[in-house]
């Protein structure tokens, strides 16, 4: 075989497992951008960044290698043999780094007295688990869901909850803290302010907050706001004033 056909078989078998892999690379983004990390976490999360970089490599590289090794002139069971191998390779890292991605995946939306926290499931004490209330004993695989924080049972937890806190373990994140968003509805609403009062701390973000009211589909007299605290920054998102479920968010800090 000449070196140029050799050169276009190559090619050709690259770009046929450059397209799979795209195919494949496809499914696990639908899985990791409408479930795990729907809109904004994929934002606030890092889960764009990450899957991103996993992806790119695994994409790149199953190809490169198919491109190397592939060659007619090699027995079939040697051919057949290199390309599994390469296959299997590229599957192995696309599962680590779908299980990295998971364990990075946000799992709640908790209210800290006076705040939301977007809680990851790597921030999560699992051995703490079976002291959440029944119902929040498992982090749910289907987007961020509400809890809250409960209100502190004596004055001795909440020194040892504030100093936990001050050393990296934040409120939100502790299973035997949490309580029923709906249960904390009367502290939830109390803590809450007006977009009014939004609109006078930043008349420079009116566009942004008028695209977002847009898209919570509903009235602005009807909605509401509290901070968002992800892992490096602030958001913004509305809740509605009747359930106090978030309808819309912001890429905005609001203090």
């Amino acid at each position: 075989m000449n070196p140029a056909s050799a050169f276009a078989d190559r090619l050709r078998a690259a770009a046929i497992h450059a397209g799979l892999s795209v195919l494949v690379a496809t499914g696990a983004a639908a899985l990791v951008f409408l479930v795990w990390y729907p809109y904004p976490y994929r934002e606030i999360s890092g889960g764009r960044e990450l899957f991103t970089l996993v992806v790119a490599v695994d994409v790149v590289l199953g190809p490169l290698l198919t491109f190397t090794v592939f060659n007619r002139s090699k027995p079939w069971r040697e051919l057949r043999r290199d390309l599994a191998v390469i296959v299997l390779l590229q599957l192995a890292g696309l599962a680590y780094g779908l299980h990295t991605v998971a364990l990075a995946r946000p799992v709640h939306l908790a209210w800290e007295l006076d705040r939301m926290r977007v809680v990851h499931a790597v921030d999560v004490a699992e051995e703490l688990l079976d002291r959440a209330p029944e119902g929040l004993r498992s982090l749910p695989w289907t987007g961020p869901t509400p809890v809250a924080v409960r209100p502190f049972r004596d004055a001795a937890e909440k020194a040892e909850a504030t100093m936990a806190a001050l050393g990296g373990v934040d409120l939100g994140t502790r299973p035997d803290l949490w309580q029923a968003y709906a249960d904390a509805s009367e502290r939830v609403r109390a803590s809450t302010r007006s977009l009014a009062w939004l609109r006078v701390q930043k008349p420079s973000a009116a566009a942004l907050i008028d695209a977002a009211v847009k898209d919570a589909g509903v009235a602005e007299s009807e909605l509401v706001w509290l901070p968002m605290v992800g892992r490096k920054t602030f958001w913004t998102v509305l809740l509605r004033k009747d359930n106090l479920l978030p309808v819309a968010y912001l890429p905005l800090d609001p203090y």
